[in-house]
């Protein structure tokens, strides 16, 4: 059994005696707290807190990590406090293992619920500190480790979350010995058949690869020693899930998956990674279009290598990454070299620039974690910034940025800043002007045009990929929903108000403040956006704010629709102009136009709904005046309204064509066109063209009526 004295004699490789010591006595100091517990294995608890200080000591993590490694479990299964923990340790490792713990005082609905919550509060830690999740991951890793003991079904729930996340986040900083192993560990748990067979298989034909391998290796070796290149080459192994997603995603037999060999080159400087580049193409020809120069344009996790393809012996294709021994490092260790080059373990450090791009990463999460409804929605925006980036995109002034792949400019533009996604309208790729839904590709310059008082369209949600960009775009349309409710709920409460000769600003002090604690209501905001939404009734509001004076006077809820519309200059109806894109939406029912005559209908979650007076889907509303809402069309509109048009035509070649130009030349546009045929002779045009407003249309119908073939022209109702 692994003891502390074997993990002592290891950390004496690279730590001095007083810190070991120190690690040492947060080792006694967690098996006196465990003393009594056992895991599901039936080992004592204190095996597994020192297993996961065994990890973060393979990867030479500094003391303070490995003492939280011991202790990390010590404030959430035992009586010790965090205070007692501070004590003891410092504030340092006890914010570490405080980071690490769950949330075991607050009782959740459900699972997910719990889980998204816990890993909101490690995020808050990880801003802090980022060795959190370094400590995290390898408590992870052991966990995995030894699932064993577990029921199948609570084993492929915790795998699922550890492919999910963990070994996500554990890519996402470069730690690529710990990804794998998780990625292996959950397939075997969540599919131990299939991970099984492709064990087997592996194992069966390395053997029988094994003489071809060490051929290529001779032969590349013989090349570098030729040209006195300095380099080790070594054979690069596939892990499981690997070979699993290669064969799942690539409809690829094992044979074939198998075929492709994978070798590394490891030398002493990046000058000489590009010599050796040129000594493998002239060994081997390289695969037209499967260079990549990491090292040039490092990945966002720091990662940095040349990889090649090469055609082999026979043709069959060889995979080469060529490397410096720091990158090696960094390969493996990620955002942990840190510490490693921190402690003066090395000359050089490359890890400052990983230690740089993971806390950049961890404030993407801080700020997706402000703008996300709940922890849930959080932790769902953090699964979808955890896929791998493969897009390279300059900016205007030469940097580097890394996107997703199928990334966008409004993608860009967040990733850049908030503020700039937020007001951006228009983008230029490569000094031309291009939608902001195209989707980027490597070594485009792309410029993000914006305008003052510009803001997010609800339209951008279809085509972002990129989780930042989805937060930040739902946070602004929700703001931006709010800001408009509580304008609209201003002039409802207002206008309700009249009827009892009051406003708002001349209530009663104190009067409001009473309804806001009656209804458990913060701030007036808050108020007057429930009434612009439609889920307080502005005139029921308006009573209760004056009950005291004039507790008796009900006409406002009593007025038929008929004395609502008279009352209309009195009552001072809202003004409409098409543009209010959250609080008033338009029917679908009857496509309201300018210049039809219009009435609103209050709508629990939507505002007020824009309706044309006859429409008849009013009709089971009107004899209850205190959901509609009077209206008129402002006299400056530029916005252009759907309308849909149901044309009978006698059947002819070029109709619809014609129908087409003619509608162009009146300056709409057509969004929708449908035919439906009633009989060899007749057939009917169903169109929504986008016009803007009755006048407009009445043009177009006349226009249409002009042409030959053409017979009754009717404005359609859903």
């Amino acid at each position: 059994m692994f003891t502390i004295d074997d993990l002592a004699d290891r950390l004496g490789g690279y730590l001095p005696d007083d810190e070991i010591q120190q690690v040492k006595r947060a080792f006694y100091y967690a098996e006196q707290a465990h003393d009594g517990q056992q895991r599901r294995s039936g080992e004592p608890y204190v095996t597994h807190p020192l297993a996961v200080a065994n990890i973060l000591a393979n990867m030479h993590m500094d003391h303070q990590s490995l003492m939280a490694a011991m202790l990390h479990d010590v404030i959430e299964d035992t009586s010790v406090s965090r205070e007692a923990l501070e004590a003891q340790f410092g504030e340092a490792v006890a914010e570490l293992v405080d980071g690490v713990s769950k949330l075991t005082q607050i009782t959740f609905e459900d699972k997910a619920v719990a889980q998204a919550e816990n890993f909101q509060k490690m995020v808050m830690a990880m801003s802090r500190d980022i060795r959190v999740i370094i400590v995290k991951l390898a408590d992870r890793l052991h966990n995995m480790r030894t699932l064993g003991a577990l029921r199948p079904d609570k084993k492929r729930r915790i795998a699922r979350e550890t492919l999910e996340i963990y070994a996500r986040i554990a890519g996402r900083l470069g730690i690529n010995t710990i990804r794998v192993e998780l990625e292996d560990l959950s397939f075997q748990a969540i599919h131990p058949m299939r991970a099984e067979r492709i064990k087997r298989a592996v194992a069966s034909a390395r053997g029988n690869r094994r003489s071809t391998m060490r051929q290529i290796q001779t032969s590349l070796q013989r090349r570098l020693d030729e040209d006195d290149l300095t380099g080790s080459v070594v054979g690069r192994q596939k892990h499981l899930l690997s070979i699993y997603r290669k064969m799942h995603d690539q409809r690829k037999p094992f044979a074939e998956i198998m075929d492709v060999f994978g070798f590394r080159i490891i030398t002493d400087s990046v000058d000489n990674c590009y010599r050796v580049l040129g000594a493998v193409h002239n060994l081997y020809k390289p695969v037209p279009g499967r260079f990549k120069d990491y090292i040039a344009i490092p990945k966002a996790n720091g990662y940095q290598s040349l990889h090649t393809t090469l055609f082999g012996p026979s043709g069959m294709p060889i995979e080469v990454q060529i490397r410096t021994r720091e990158m090696e490092a960094m390969a493996n260790n990620g955002i942990a070299a840190h510490w490693l080059y921190k402690a003066g373990q090395t000359e050089r450090p490359i890890a400052a620039g990983s230690h740089a791009r993971a806390r950049e990463w961890v404030r993407g999460l801080l700020e997706m974690q402000r703008h996300a409804g709940d922890s849930l929605e959080f932790i769902e925006h953090v699964k979808n910034d955890l896929f791998p980036d493969d897009v390279y995109i300059f900016t205007p002034k030469g940097d580097i940025m890394e996107l997703p792949q199928g990334a966008t400019a409004v993608d860009f533009a967040y990733t850049v800043h908030t503020d700039i996604g937020n007001s951006c309208i228009a983008c230029r790729i490569d000094r031309h002007l291009a939608p902001l839904s195209t989707p980027l590709e490597s070594g485009q310059t792309l410029e993000i045009i914006t305008a003052p008082g510009a803001r997010p369209n609800l339209a951008w949600l279809n085509f972002v990929i990129t989780a930042k960009a989805r937060s930040a775009i739902r946070h602004a349309l929700k703001s931006q929903q709010r800001s408009e409710a509580v304008q609209l709920g201003r002039r409802l409460l207002n206008r309700a108000l009249v009827s009892f000769e009051t406003s708002l600003e001349k209530l009663p002090p104190g009067r409001l403040s009473a309804l806001l604690e009656e209804l458990d209501l913060k701030t007036e905001e808050d108020l007057l956006e429930t009434i612009g939404l439609g889920t307080r009734l502005a005139h029921a509001t308006a009573r209760r704010l004056v009950a005291d004076d004039s507790a008796t006077d009900t006409s406002a809820g009593e007025r038929s629709l008929e004395r609502l519309l008279e009352d209309a200059p009195h009552n001072g109806p809202i003004v409409i102009n098409g543009s209010e894109s959250m609080a008033i939406s338009f029917a679908r029912c009857c496509h309201p136009l300018p210049g039809d005559p219009v009435i609103g209908h209050l709508s629990i979650g939507k505002g007020i709904v824009v309706h044309r007076h006859e429409c008849g889907n009013l009709d089971e509303l009107r004899d209850d005046p205190d959901k509609l809402v009077t209206l008129t069309w402002s006299k400056q509109i530029d916005q252009d309204f759907p309308v849909p048009l149901r044309i009978e035509v006698e059947t002819r070649r070029g109709l619809i064509a014609e129908l087409a130009s003619l509608i162009t030349d009146a300056e709409a546009n057509i969004e929708r066109i449908g035919i439906e045929e009633r009989d060899a002779r007749l057939s009917i045009v169903n169109l929504t063209i986008l016009v803007k407003g009755r006048i407009h249309l009445a043009r177009i119908i006349k226009r249409l009526r002009n042409l030959n073939h053409i017979g009754r022209i009717v404005r359609a109702r859903n």
